[in-house]
C-alpha cells in the first residue's frame, strides 16, 4: 500500500452522501447511530478518503458521547487541528494531513491520565481495519500494537 494519503477524485466519489457531508463538507453524523461509536474490537481506524492511519483501538474509549473517541492520534502528524468558530462557539477542529478530511473535534475533557484529550471523531470519517486484516490491506507495520510481547526470561538474567 502506498503512503501517498491525498485525496483522489476517485476517491471521494466513492464515498457515501455522509461520508461527504462529513468529509468535505465538516458535517457532523448522529450520536448513538453510527458504525463505530460501540466497537470494542482490536484494529486501527483510517480515513475513509485516502487511506491514512489515523487512531488505534489501544486509544479508544467510551466517552457516553455517542461517537467513537480517541485520547491521541496513532501517530501526531497524521492529525492537524484548527480553530472552528461554527455554531456560535469555539472549537477544535481536527482533519487529516493527507486528505485534509474534517474528522470531527478535540476537547480537552478527555482521560487525564491520558493526557486529557478527546479526540471526538465522526464514523463516516473512518474506516476500521481489524487487527488481524492489518497486514493484508497493507498496514502491516501497526500489527505489532495488538501482538502480546513476550519475554525471554535468559535475556532478562543475563
Amino acid at each position: 500500500m502506498s503512503n501517498d494519503y491525498r485525496k483522489t477524485s476517485e476517491a471521494v466519489s466513492d464515498l457515501t452522501h455522509l461520508q461527504y457531508e462529513v468529509t468535505q463538507e465538516d458535517g457532523t453524523e448522529p450520536p448513538f447511530r453510527n458504525a463505530y461509536w460501540n466497537t470494542h474490537d482490536d484494529g486501527i481506524y483510517v480515513d475513509v478518503v485516502s487511506g491514512q492511519p489515523l487512531f488505534s483501538s489501544i486509544d479508544k474509549f467510551d466517552s457516553g458521547t455517542g461517537w467513537p473517541s480517541f485520547t491521541k492520534p496513532i501517530d501526531e502528524s497524521a492529525v492537524t487541528t484548527r480553530t472552528d468558530r461554527k455554531l456560535f462557539m469555539t472549537r477544535t477542529e481536527a482533519r487529516s494531513t493527507g486528505a485534509d478530511s474534517h474528522l470531527g473535534h478535540v476537547f480537552d475533557d478527555g482521560p487525564r491520565d491520558a493526557g486529557g484529550l478527546r479526540y471526538c471523531m465522526n464514523s463516516a470519517a473512518l474506516r476500521f481495519v481489524p487487527a488481524d486484516r492489518l497486514e493484508e490491506e497493507g498496514y502491516g507495520r501497526y500489527s505489532t500494537l495488538f501482538t502480546p510481547h513476550t519475554t525471554d526470561n535468559a535475556e532478562e538474567q543475563s
